[in-house]
C-alpha cells in the first residue's frame, strides 16, 4: 500500500523543473482510479476526487467519502493520477476531477501555474469555526491533515535514560550507539533537526542557515550507519538493533510498538507537513466540491479519519472526539503543536535544488 509521503518524495525530485514549467513528476497512487468519462461522472450527483490512493485513500473512503454520500446523496469517485497529468488536464480546460487532495507543497506549485481556483471561504460554513492554523489557510487551498517526521529510539538502549531532543540525538557520548537519518531519495534532507541540535529555536529556523546545518550534520556523520530511503527502513534498523535512534515518519513504528518492540517516538522538534484540499480551474461540479471540502472540515469527520489513519486533524475541536490513545499519538495534539514546527514549504521550493546538490556532495565526501 502506498504511503502518502511517497508523493512528497516524487514531487521533490521534480520540483525544480515543475516550478519552471510542466515536469514529469511521479505522484502515482495505488490502483488505476476511475475516469469521469468511463464512470458516468458527468451526472449532477457524482463528484470526482483526486487522491494518492492506497491506505490513505481507503481511510478517506471510510471516514469522509462514504459518510458524505450517505448524507448528501452525491457519489464520490476517485482518480489516482500524477501531478503532471493533473496539470495538463487543467491547462486543457478539461480536468477529470473536481477536488484535489494533495500536499500543501504541491498546491504552491498549482497556484504558480494558475491551475487552482481561489477559494470562496464564505461557501465553507464549517471553516468559520474550525480554528485551522493560519499556515494551512491559503487563498487557493486549505489544509486538512498533518503528518510529521520525528525521532524514534530503542527504549532499552540507554540504561533507562530517554533522549528528549535533537541535541540528545547528536550527543553520542550521553546516548551512545549508531544513528540513522533520512536520505534525499526519501524526502527533504533534515537540516532543521541539525539546527535544532545546535541550539536554534523553533521559531528561528527559517530561513535555514544551510552552512551551519551541514557543519552540524558533519559532526554526527560518522555515527550515521544508514541514510534511509524508504519509510519502512527505520523500523527495520531499530528492530535489528543496527541503530539505537533514527528519524522516522510518524506512524511507521506503530505496528512494531503494538507488537511489543522496545521502541518509542520522541516528539520534541517534530517537523510537520500537511495535506489539503483545493478545486481545479474548470471543475465541473463546483457546488458539490465545496460541499465535500466543507464536510471534511467537520470535527467529527476529522476525528473519524484520525482514528483510522495516523495523520492528525487540522481542526482542533476534533481532539474532543478522539480517543485518548489516538490523540496522544498525533502531530497536531496541543502538546505536539507546541513542541514541533511546520516545514516552510515556500523556502524549500526556492532552495531545494541547491540543497539537494550540496547534500549529494556532502554524502559522497
Amino acid at each position: 500500500m502506498k504511503d502518502v509521503r511517497t508523493d512528497r518524495r516524487a514531487f521533490l525530485r521534480g520540483v525544480g523543473g515543475v516550478a519552471a514549467g510542466l515536469a514529469a513528476t511521479t505522484l502515482t497512487g495505488c490502483g488505476t482510479g476511475t475516469s469521469r468519462s468511463a464512470s458516468g461522472a458527468s451526472g449532477s450527483k457524482t463528484l470526482v476526487v483526486r487522491n494518492s490512493g492506497g491506505s490513505y485513500g481507503d481511510a478517506n473512503q471510510q471516514a469522509v467519502y462514504g459518510p458524505f454520500t450517505k448524507e448528501t446523496g452525491i457519489q464520490v469517485q476517485v482518480v489516482n493520477i500524477e501531478y503532471a497529468q493533473m496539470l495538463a488536464q487543467i491547462k486543457q480546460g478539461r480536468p477529470q476531477f473536481d477536488v484535489i487532495d494533495d500536499s500543501m507543497a504541491d498546491f504552491v506549485l498549482f497556484k504558480q501555474e494558475g491551475a487552482t481556483q481561489a477559494l470562496d471561504y464564505d461557501r465553507l460554513k464549517n471553516f468559520k469555526k474550525a480554528g485551522i492554523a493560519k499556515t494551512l489557510v491559503t487563498d487557493h487551498a486549505i489544509g486538512k491533515n498533518y503528518w510529521a517526521s520525528v525521532m524514534a529510539y530503542r527504549t532499552d538502549a540507554f540504561d533507562g535514560h530517554k533522549p528528549a531532543s535533537w541535541a540528545d540525538f547528536w550527543d553520542t557520548r550521553a546516548f551512545p550507539g549508531s544513528r540513522a537519518l533520512q536520505a534525499l531519495d526519501a524526502d527533504l534532507p533534515e537540516l532543521e533537526f541539525a539546527l535544532l541540535a545546535d541550539g536554534v529555536a523553533l521559531d528561528q529556523l527559517y530561513p535555514l542557515d544551510v552552512d551551519r546545518a551541514f557543519k552540524v550534520l558533519t559532526e554526527i556523520k560518522g555515527s550515521v550507519r544508514k541514510f534511509w530511503d524508504t519509510g519502512a527502513l527505520p523500523g527495520v534498523l531499530l528492530a535489528r538493533k543496527e541503530v539505537v535512534a533514527s528519524s522516522v515518519w510518524h506512524g511507521r513504528l506503530d505496528a512494531l510498538i503494538k507488537g511489543g518492540s522496545p521502541l518509542a517516538y520522541q516528539w520534541n522538534g517534530a517537523r510537520r507537513q500537511s495535506n489539503g484540499l483545493a478545486i481545479p480551474k474548470g471543475a465541473a461540479h463546483l457546488d458539490a466540491a465545496y460541499q465535500l471540502i466543507d464536510f471534511a472540515l467537520r470535527p467529527e469527520v476529522q476525528a473519524a479519519y484520525a482514528e483510522i489513519y495516523p495523520m492528525a486533524p487540522a481542526v482542533p475541536a476534533a481532539y474532543k472526539k478522539l480517543s485518548t490513545t489516538t490523540a496522544a499519538n498525533l502531530a497536531s495534539s496541543p502538546e505536539h503543536l507546541e513542541s514541533g514546527f511546520d516545514l516552510d514549504v515556500e523556502w524549500w521550493i526556492k532552495n531545494q535544488d541547491a540543497v539537494a546538490k550540496r547534500w549529494q556532495e556532502w554524502t559522497h565526501a
